[in-house]
């Protein structure tokens, strides 16, 4: 884990596994990738893993180049390396990666094992296409409908890695009863949302629960929605990359919190909220209960 005088790991991670993911891409072993560059295996290797502190921008550029990567994914990539030199408790990204293709939260939650989130709406990974088209439309109010759509389907495509039937993401989605009452889209859309969110909790890697309005704020205070991020060990127990907290900036930059008291205070919260949610059973129950009320 980072320490509070420590350059930020969350950069040099996520510009080690793009550049990993495009040699790879491009069909150049580590061992060719870093001759044709002029670096030694071990240098291309601790890049690609997040080991360097410091980075020159211009073997950033040169791996770029050697990739064939787009200028604008170029410019991301250097300013990742850029980022990776700042000394902060916690990283927060606004804009950079508003691009679909080098998405940090997207990046981030399919590189993970497990996902736990706390959320007032329903997660985009179990979004219906109506419940997410109605979401993003009221949100991109000044886009064309070719946009939205664009939208919907790269949303859609995301939720595989909790549905894929190979080794999926595990997901714990705590979601509040407001979700249940707050209509998106309409009765139909609200109806058919709540109906999948009960069907799609039966699959053994993700858990769905709901937490009542009845039991008031499980850790006494308003902690708004957030996920954790956790990427799982190797083979001898390690932890393969520290775990984080991602905290949506709703229209501020996201938060991506590093430091491990934070992990673990929201860790604490959701088990606080967990301890008072109803179970998986009943949630179901519940969220059939709620779906006939739409159509009633």
């Amino acid at each position: 884990m980072t320490s509070d005088d420590e350059p930020s790991t969350l950069p040099r991670r996520q510009l080690g596994r793009f550049l990993r993911e495009v040699r790879e891409g491009s069909g150049l072993s580590l061992d060719r990738a870093a001759h044709l560059v002029e670096l030694s295996k071990t240098a291309l290797q601790r890049i690609e893993t997040g080991g360097v502190k410091k980075y020159r921008i211009r073997d950033i550029q040169a791996l770029c180049e050697l990739y064939e990567v787009k200028p604008d994914d170029v410019d991301r990539a250097v300013e990742l390396a850029k980022q990776a030199r700042v000394t902060s408790w916690y990283t927060a990204f606004g804009g950079l990666y508003s691009d679909a293709t080098f998405n940090m939260y997207v990046e981030l939650a399919a590189a993970a094992r497990q996902l736990i989130a706390y959320h007032e709406i329903v997660l985009g990974l179990l979004q219906t296409a109506d419940y997410a088209r109605a979401l993003i439309g009221a949100f991109y109010r000044d886009s064309s409908p070719e946009d939205i759509e664009r939208r919907v389907e790269l949303r859609l495509k995301r939720q595989t890695i909790v549905t894929r039937k190979a080794d999926p993401v595990k997901l714990e989605l705590l979601l509040h009863e407001s979700a249940l009452h707050r209509v998106v889209g309409g009765p139909r859309v609200m109806a058919a949302q709540l109906k999948h969110l009960a069907e799609i909790s039966k699959l053994p890697n993700i858990s769905l629960r709901i937490h009542p309005f009845v039991d008031g704020c499980a850790s006494g205070l308003l902690h708004g929605p957030f996920l954790t991020l956790d990427f799982g060990t190797d083979a001898k127990g390690r932890p393969i990359e520290p775990p984080l907290v991602y905290l949506e900036g709703a229209g501020k930059p996201d938060l991506y919190l590093e430091h491990a008291d934070d992990v673990r205070r929201y860790h604490d919260i959701a088990s606080a909220i967990r301890s008072t949610a109803l179970d998986e059973t009943q949630t179901r129950d519940l969220l059939r209960r709620s779906a006939r009320s739409y159509t009633a």
